[in-house]
């Protein structure tokens, strides 16, 4: 049950910081990564922990996902936390109470959560995108648009957003404008 993470520690996480840095430079884009196998968490969802939290991180996970709870205090010593205080939440669409998570202050716009989002799939239709890091437009399969265009809309504030599917992994900055397709 506490197997499943990084082989080749160093190798592994270096090329999955360059995923998720990827990702969220060029919002919309779609990554494949590997080396996780976390249980009842997705490929890609177990790489970004292994690669983001550690003993400092403030963790917040949705009750439907704690079966991936001693995988991630083993492989990370992220401490779980309340929605309030969470620098990483992770959990499915529905299972995210997302007024609750911190979206910076404005002195500290960077004291913010970073929201992981377990999807069903994770393909490049649907709303449009646009901002910082997308030449004219991208589209990615987001379980909806007015949260994103509320969260755009605070900026410099605001939260951040991977979304993982299997083995893929895209990235959604406050910076990035969401339209219905």
């Amino acid at each position: 049950m506490l197997e499943g993470g990084f082989q080749d520690q160093p190798r592994q996480s270096a090329t999955a910081f360059r995923a998720a840095l990827d990702a969220m430079a060029r919002p919309g884009t779609i990554h494949t990564v590997a080396g996780a196998q976390p249980p009842a968490l997705s490929i890609a969802a177990g790489v970004l922990l292994l690669t983001l939290a550690d003993r400092t991180t403030g963790l917040w996970l949705a009750p439907s996902l704690s079966a991936a709870r001693d995988w991630i205090t083993f492989h990370t010593g992220a401490t779980f936390t309340a929605p309030e205080d969470a620098q990483i939440a992770i959990g499915a669409w529905p299972d995210l109470p997302l007024a609750r998570f911190p979206i910076g202050r404005p002195d500290y716009p960077d004291r913010s959560a970073t929201l992981i989002v377990e999807m069903p799939a994770l393909t490049a239709t649907g709303p449009r995108l646009s901002g910082p890091g997308i030449k004219t437009h991208a589209n990615l399969s987001l379980p909806e648009t007015e949260a994103f265009r509320i969260n755009a809309a605070a900026f410099p504030l605001g939260l951040d957003f991977f979304f993982t599917a299997g083995d893929r992994l895209a990235a959604l900055p406050r910076t990035t404008k969401v339209e219905a397709a």
